[in-house]
This record gives structure tokens, C-alpha cells and sequence, in this order.
């Protein structure tokens, strides 16, 4: 199969002023040549740009420009020419078509990254991270995903990798010589290294709820009583008429959600039904979903009008709603339409009766009050959750499931040394270990785990 010449459309589907179709494989240059009567492509250098017509037969498609990359200096290692055509889907299709005809095939899902990977371009947690760019809508994500890009777990990994290799080389020597009963491995310097690689495993499964929040987004989730002013603040906040706003009680039925970008991180903000006992079966559904929707955020800001004058209810709904790694903001809303004596002394009566930690903060959505300390407060979060120290951070959930299990083999062959198992066992733990760290970069993988990682990939790409 590498050994097909294969095509597809590198930009996105539609209308524009240019489109791009990828040509990759040893006969890239032959099968574009029968399209290309302009010059001989076998005879040009790499990295050069030739201008002509593409042409099916003796029938002009369109007017191109070709990219040529000789191997092994392309993306895939392999030669490659991009063909930059007007940005019409019909010609598109037409260059595609007559690609196909020449003896090339349709690219699958992510087989240009593979090709790279599988040529030693790059690595798997850099092929990842090749989707974790494309994909990046917001700034934080966008440096995470390119310092991945060059390396960055993949350097942190090696180094102890190589050391843990040398060890257990030393161990299966000892195999060789078991009659012997020598040692050629220090377990005391061993130890050292475990413990070494234990504080870094240790720091970088850390990192990934920071990772998780940069490329997923921080789910808040905005609760209340009905006409608490969840759908003002969420228009304040996304600074536009998102959500109908009106003095009539369970207005909204069903859960809002936008995405808002505070510097640099995003947060998937969830408007909800206000919480209340209701006979109205479609508010009912609204309020069951709200609830629903907080197991699953982040952070809760919960709203309470500060006119109210009394906050049981909303007392006993939030400590309802409170888990242990749920952030809690509560907004006293309205504060344009009271005297502030009426709700000076407020937060005293929220943190007389919750225990959980909370944020506090006085607002009014429609006169925009303090509505910038709430954002400042949803940044904190984020950035609290950063290790300072580390500057890799895991956002990849496979990384993350493979460093938990490299932490274990790492305790295991603890163990192992402290017990004085035989030489064969400790052997066989320290490879596991091996084998888990290794899974991260795809020095050990297998083809279920990478048909899985490039199906996920544009056909372009």
C-alpha cells in the first residue's frame, strides 16, 4: 500500500481563491507529467514552482501552479508535488479525477501523516499533535499543539527512556550469566532512576487537566432559580443577544451553550433552565438537563437575584448541585435594581451555611457591573491549573492513559527491587515500563492504535 502514488484535496471543501490537491509517492512526478505538458518534471529541482496548464487529453482543465519536493525532503519523505488550482470544486474534482486516471489513488484518512511517521519523519505524539494544530481555536491551544509539534513530549520522554534502556540491557545480561549469580546492574542506581522518572511521569499526568481545559475548552456551567438573569449574563458575557431574554418565570427550556475566549482560553459557557419544582413538562425536561449539565462542568456560577429576600432555596440547591473538584462561583444579579445595603452583607449568609470554597462576586449583567471580575475569575481557574515548572503539557488523552500505565510499571519494578525478586521478573517489569513509555512517540505501538489516531484525520492531511 505505501507504495501507491496516492492524491487527495489538501484545502477545505467550497468555494475560494485557490485550491490545493497533494500528490504523494515514488511515481508522483510520472503521473502529474501526463498532465502536464509544460516541462519535464523529472529534470527540476526540489522545492522549485512551475506554472502551466493541467490537461486531461488534449482538454486544458485549468491553469496551475505545481510545488515540487524530491525525496526524501517532503512532508511524507516521499516525492511530492501540490498542484495550486482556481479554488472551483468542479476543477477540483476534475484534477482529482484525472490523477486517479494516471495511475494514482484517492488518499485514505490522515495517509500523508502516516507516511511521514512510518518513514521516520516524525513521531506519533508529533502526528497527533498535526491534528491538535489544525483543530486549535484559541491561542493556548495553538502553542500547546506546536510545542508538541517539535518534540516536546517526546523530548521529555527520551532521556529517561535511554537510561531505563541501559538498565534493563545490564538485567537481561545477568539472564545470560544466571548460573553465575553476578549483579551487572547497581539496584541502588536503579532506584535513583525510578524515582527520577516517577517525579516527571508525576508532573506530566499533572499537566493534563490543564491540557485537558486548553484543548477542550473549561465547561461553565450558569445556574439559578427562574429570572435569577442566567440568559442576561450569558448575553453580557458573549456580548450579543444569544439568549431570549424576558420577565416571565422558565423562559428558557433548554440548555444554551457558546464558546467564549478569555485571554487565550476558552470556556464552553451552558445556559440552563432555572432551577424549580415545575408541573410544566417541558420546563421539567429543561431542569433535569441543567442539573445534567453540571456533573459534567468545571465550574459552577451559580446566580442569585440579589433582591430576594430569602435564600434557603438557592442555599439547599447548591449544596445539591456541589462536588468535591467543582469550582464554585456564586454572582449576587441585579445590583442596579437594589440599594446596596440590601445586599452588603450577602455573602456573609452564603458562606455562613456552605462549606465548599467559593468566589463571590456582586454584578449586574445589564449595567455590565463587575461583569469583567467574573471573567478575571474563570482565567484564574485555568492558569491555576498550570504547573509552572512544567512547560510540556498533556492534552492528549491516549498520552495520558499511556503515562498512568508507564507510572505503574515504574511502582511495580519499585516493588520488585525492594522484594528482591528473581532477575527474570524484574526483567519482565522493566520492559513493561519500556514498552508503555515507548507507546507515546510510537517506538511500540500496533495497527489498531494507528488506524484509530489517523482515521480522525482530514483526507488531505
Amino acid at each position: 500500500m505505501n507504495n501507491d502514488t496516492i492524491c487527495a484535496l489538501a484545502t477545505a471543501n467550497g468555494v475560494g481563491a485557490l485550491g490545493i490537491i497533494r500528490v504523494s509517492g515514488n511515481d508522483a512526478l510520472s503521473v502529474v507529467q501526463k498532465s502536464f505538458p509544460a516541462k519535464k518534471l523529472e529534470k527540476q529541482k526540489s522545492h522549485t514552482i512551475h506554472y502551466g496548464y493541467f490537461v486531461d487529453g488534449e482538454e486544458a482543465i485549468d491553469e496551475v501552479m505545481l510545488s515540487i519536493f524530491l525525496a526524501p525532503k517532503s512532508f511524507t519523505t516521499e516525492n511530492s508535488v501540490e498542484i495550486a488550482f482556481h479554488g472551483s470544486p468542479h476543477i477540483g474534482k476534475r484534477i482529482l479525477e484525472t490523477l486517479i486516471k494516471n495511475g494514482a489513488r484517492m488518499a485514505k484518512a490522515g495517509e500523508f501523516t502516516l507516511r511521514a511517521f512510518i518513514n521516520g519523519r516524525i513521531d506519533l505524539s508529533q502526528a497527533e499533535a498535526i491534528a491538535d494544530v489544525i483543530a486549535s481555536e484559541n491561542e493556548a491551544s495553538r502553542k500547546v499543539a506546536i510545542n508538541q509539534l517539535k518534540g516536546g513530549i517526546t523530548n521529555e520522554i527520551s532521556f529517561l527512556r535511554t537510561d531505563l534502556l541501559n538498565f534493563v540491557s545490564l538485567i537481561e545480561l545477568e539472564l545470560d550469566f544466571a548460573e553465575e549469580d553476578v549483579e551487572f546492574a547497581d539496584r541502588s542506581a536503579l532506584v535513583q532512576l525510578l524515582n527520577k522518572i516517577e517525579l516527571k511521569l508525576n508532573s506530566l499526568i499533572e499537566s493534563f487537566q490543564y491540557g485537558n481545559a486548553i484543548k477542550n475548552g473549561t465547561a461553565v456551567a450558569i445556574i439559578g432559580k427562574p429570572n435569577a438573569g442566567k440568559s442576561t449574563l450569558l448575553n453580557a458575557l458573549l456580548k450579543e443577544e444569544r439568549a431570549i431574554v424576558s420577565n416571565i418565570a422558565g423562559t428558557t427550556r433548554d440548555t444554551i451553550e457558546e464558546v467564549l475566549h478569555i485571554k487565550g482560553h476558552a470556556f464552553r459557557l451552558i445556559d440552563t433552565a432555572g432551577l424549580r419544582e415545575t408541573m410544566d413538562e417541558i420546563e421539567a425536561i429543561g431542569v433535569k438537563k441543567a442539573k445534567e449539565k453540571v456533573e459534567n462542568a468545571n465550574i459552577l456560577v451559580y446566580l442569585a437575584d440579589a433582591g430576594t429576600e430569602d435564600f434557603s432555596e438557592d442555599i439547599e440547591m447548591i449544596k445539591s448541585l456541589l462536588r468535591e473538584d467543582l469550582k464554585l462561583i456564586i454572582c449576587a444579579t441585579k445590583i442596579d435594581e437594589v440599594i446596596p445595603t440590601q445586599y452588603e452583607k450577602l455573602e456573609d449568609v452564603f458562606r455562613n451555611e456552605i462549606s465548599h470554597d467559593f468566589d463571590f462576586i456582586k454584578i449586574s449583567a445589564v449595567e455590565n457591573q463587575n461583569i469583567q471580575d467574573l471573567k478575571n475569575e474563570l482565567s484564574s481557574y485555568v492558569e491555576q491549573l498550570k504547573a509552572s515548572e512544567n512547560n510540556v503539557v498533556i492534552t492528549n488523552q491516549r498520552h495520558f492513559e499511556a503515562l498512568q500505565k508507564s507510572l505503574d510499571a515504574v511502582h511495580k519494578v519499585k516493588e520488585a527491587i525492594s522484594f528482591q525478586i528473581s532477575t527474570e521478573l524484574l526483567a519482565y517489569e522493566l520492559r513493561n515500563a519500556l514498552e508503555h513509555l515507548g507507546e507515546i512517540s510510537g517506538e511500540v505501538t500496533n495497527d489498531e492504535v494507528l488506524g484509530n489516531i489517523f482515521s480522525k484525520f482530514c483526507i488531505g492531511k
